[in-house]
C-alpha cells in the first residue's frame, strides 16, 4: 500500500466547499439511495457513501488532484467505515464501481458531461443519472473499465443493475427496487411499517389465545 504523503491533508481536502444538495427534493433522493444501498449491502464487504470526495490518484505538490463527489457511490471489495474522503491509493487501488447523480436545476449539461468523462476515465462501471424535475433517467454501463460504455435510456426501462441487481422503473417518478422486489423507501417509513406489522401480528396472536381460552383450552397444558 502506498503511504500517504505528509502534505496529504493540504493536497487532498475532505471538502470541496459545495453543499450536498441544492434543494430538499434532491437531498431526499440522495439520502433515499444511499441509505437503501447501505441496507442492501450491509452483509457484504462493500463501502457506500454519499457526497464523499473521491481522489483517484496522487499528484505532485504543485498539482491540483482530480476529484469528484458522486451523490452516491458503491465500492465493492472495500470495508465499511468512516472516511473523510475516498483516496483510491489507500483503498488497494479499487475505484467505485457504481455511482449515482441526482440533478438539481443548477446542474448544467457541461457539468454532467465532465462528470461522465471523469467516471469513464477512472474506472466506474455503472453510472446512473436522475433529474427529478424533468422525470428523466439515463445511465451508462460496461463490464470492464477498458470497454466503451453503453447508454441506458428510459426506453430500456425497467433496467436491472448488473452489479447490484437493483431494478429501475419510471412512471410518475423514478422507482428503485431491491433484488427481492421491495421498493427503495425512507428507512423511517420502513421502521414504521415493520412496527405496524409486528403490532398486527401480536394482536392476532392475542385474539387467537383469547378464543382458545373461551373454548376451555388451557395453554399451559399444551
Amino acid at each position: 500500500m502506498v503511504q500517504t504523503p505528509i502534505c496529504s491533508k493540504i493536497l487532498y481536502p475532505d471538502s470541496d466547499g459545495k453543499p450536498m444538495a441544492d434543494n430538499t427534493e434532491q437531498f431526499d433522493w440522495i439520502v433515499l439511495i444511499v441509505e437503501n444501498l447501505k441496507h442492501l449491502l450491509q452483509e457484504h464487504n462493500a463501502f457506500v457513501a454519499g457526497d464523499l470526495l473521491w481522489y483517484p490518484m496522487q499528484v505532485g505538490r504543485d498539482e491540483k488532484p482530480p476529484s469528484q463527489a458522486p451523490d452516491a457511490m458503491v465500492v465493492l471489495g472495500r470495508p465499511k467505515g468512516k472516511r473523510g474522503s475516498y483516496r483510491q491509493w489507500e483503498e488497494d487501488g479499487i475505484a467505485p464501481q457504481v455511482v449515482f447523480e441526482v440533478l438539481s436545476p443548477s446542474n448544467t449539461r457541461k457539468e454532467m458531461a465532465q462528470k461522465q468523462r471523469f467516471y469513464e476515465n477512472h474506472g466506474v462501471l455503472e453510472m446512473y443519472y436522475y433529474d427529478p424535475q424533468r422525470k428523466d433517467f439515463w445511465g451508462f454501463v460496461r463490464e470492464t473499465p477498458d470497454e466503451a460504455c453503453t447508454l441506458i435510456t428510459m426506453l430500456c426501462l425497467p433496467w436491472v443493475s448488473p452489479l447490484l441487481h437493483i431494478r429501475f422503473e419510471l412512471s410518475n417518478e423514478l422507482a428503485i427496487f431491491h433484488p427481492n422486489g421491495e421498493r427503495f423507501e425512507d428507512l423511517g417509513t420502513t421502521c414504521s411499517r415493520l412496527q405496524r406489522e409486528r403490532d398486527q401480528a401480536q394482536a392476532k396472536l392475542e385474539q387467537a389465545i383469547a378464543k382458545m381460552q373461551e373454548i376451555g383450552i388451557d395453554l399451559e397444558d399444551l
